[in-house]
């Protein structure tokens, strides 16, 4: 059997007693004192000065003018020693560059349900874009254009437009700004919208419960008439489908949606005070001014059922959700033997929401540190406090509405959903980073709002395709994760972007509603 000894007294000192025993002694693979010592007639061997020349003859064969040269063979020594000098550099670098390897963890460390990722330096632009790159465009809604038809008489328009705009706020928000679209190409005049609150959330609004009516009248005077109530005459119920194209418009059009959604439209002064409340309570949490991001979480049951993407979670709760979901959805669920393959493509394609683990992650990469203060806009995250805990844990001055302000100051607000809805939308489009999660018209409002007032403001729209993809990787370490997520989102944070066809007006609208500066 070989074995490999360390040099020392005891061991060296050691007799063998048979020339096998000799012979397994001075094998290659034993270091002992047999090989440095000098004063052993017993044994050939090679002195440490022979062992030298001999290494770097070795060296010359490989460089014959070396050896021709008698300016080299005089200062052979002084270059051997600047070979030597340059091979330790070398390799000492090699060894730190791979023990930095073999020692970088594979993205965050997990403790439990918290997270443990290396801190980032912050870069400059952390908290808002670059000046030189938003200073091509500006606003140029609120102008009217001469391209622009006048009002027409009262007694010449083509009838009236009545519509109930459903769903959400930011849905009806955008049926508002496209029923203005229709009745100015229809020559008609506009009965104003009633606001109607889809089956889930069950809540009867009126126009006047969120926005102020005056000021949208008077603003668009100009553009379309507009009356506050139906004429007792009026008895057609057909029902009005505000959904438009925006490539295939006048440009004018989409400028008149564009004056609605940014001037036209503003929030009961009541909604907008208790925003401008909220918003100066984020920006002075640590005793002086900071500030402040808000982060669009769409984790809510509904949001993940209605995704059909899979998620980390236990046997249970995966099985109660595939019980929701062939509820909610039994068209798409049918048997539920092809949903694995769709949640994996949908998750390759980028088209999941991000969890709130995933979205911390993310953030450390980016070079946001702990001490972020960040506003949370969110229905209830499925999974609760348990699914919450990594994102709250590496970043724990996270806040909603409710933690910013007492029950008493919010209870003006709990009658309609959308007043709800209203402060999370002001205190996001006000933040100096605004962050989304998935898609939706909240996010694609606040986003395209940014843009328009100037694109100073980071909107930051995470590429889950790639995110995804980096994830999943077993070899992808924190250095190069944080090189992919640094360079991928250098231009995904709300900067001037050129339209394209089938663009969406409400995200982008720098083309028909923003000019050259």
């Amino acid at each position: 059997m070989v074995e490999l000894r360390h040099s020392g007294s005891s061991l060296g000192s050691r007799a063998s007693s048979s020339p096998m025993k000799r012979d397994e002694d001075a094998s290659p693979l034993i270091f002992n004192d047999h090989v440095l010592r000098d004063d052993d007639d017993d044994h050939p061997r090679h002195s440490f000065r022979d062992r030298y020349r001999s290494f770097w003859s070795q060296i010359y064969s490989f460089f014959p003018f070396l050896n021709d040269d008698p300016r080299f063979s005089q200062h052979g020594s002084r270059i051997s020693l600047l070979l030597l000098l340059f091979i330790a550099v070398a390799g000492l670098i090699s060894f730190f560059s791979i023990l930095q390897r073999l020692n970088s963890p594979y993205l965050c460390k997990k403790d439990g349900i918290v997270l443990h990722c290396p801190r980032v330096k912050e870069n400059p632009s952390l908290w808002e874009n670059p000046f030189s790159a938003t200073t091509s465009w500006k606003p140029c809604a609120e102008r009217h254009d001469g391209g622009m038809s006048d009002l027409p008489p009262e007694n010449e328009t083509s009838g009236y437009i009545f519509i109930h705009a459903e769903g959400g706020l930011n849905q009806q928000r955008i049926a508002i700004c496209n029923a203005v679209a229709v009745a100015k190409i229809m020559n008609a005049t506009l009965i104003l919208p009633v606001l109607k609150q889809d089956q889930i959330w069950k809540d009867q609004t009126k126009f006047e419960d969120i926005f102020d009516v005056d000021h949208f009248i008077d603003y668009l005077k100009d553009d379309v008439r507009i009356v506050r109530d139906i004429p007792g005459w009026f008895t057609d119920k057909s029902e009005l489908f505000t959904s438009i194209r925006y490539d295939n418009v006048p440009p004018e059009i989409n400028r008149l949606r564009c004056r609605v959604n940014y001037h036209a439209l503003k929030f009961l002064p009541e909604i907008e005070q208790m925003a401008n409340l909220l918003v100066s309570r984020m920006r002075n949490r640590t005793g002086s001014p900071n500030p402040y991001m808000a982060l669009h979480l769409r984790f809510e049951k509904g949001m993940v059922g209605l995704s059909f993407c899979d998620f980390i979670g236990t046997r249970e709760e995966k099985a109660k959700m595939a019980e929701y979901r062939q509820k909610e959805w039994p068209r798409r669920y049918k048997n539920g033997s092809h949903l694995w393959q769709l949640a994996l493509q949908k998750r390759k394609e980028g088209r999941c929401p991000l969890e709130p683990g995933e979205v911390a992650v993310i953030l450390r990469a980016m070079g946001y540190p702990k001490e972020t203060q960040i506003y949370v806009a969110s229905g209830q995250v499925y999974g609760g406090q348990n699914r919450m805990a990594p994102l709250r844990n590496m970043f724990p001055n996270l806040v909603t509405k409710e933690e910013l302000a007492s029950k008493e100051e919010l209870a003006g607000f709990w009658k309609h959903v959308t007043s709800l809805a209203a402060l999370d939308f002001l205190v996001c489009l006000k933040s100096d980073v605004f962050v989304m999660t998935h898609g939706g018209n909240f996010a694609k409002l606040i986003i395209g709002a940014r843009r328009y007032m100037g694109h100073r403001q980071k909107s930051i729209k995470p590429d889950k395709g790639l995110m995804s993809k980096s994830f999943g990787d077993p070899y992808m370490g924190w250095a190069a994760f944080v090189e992919d997520v640094v360079v991928t989102h250098q231009t995904r944070t709300g900067l001037p972007e050129e339209t394209f066809p089938n663009y969406d007006l409400w995200e982008n609208p720098l083309t028909p509603c923003m000019c050259k500066a």
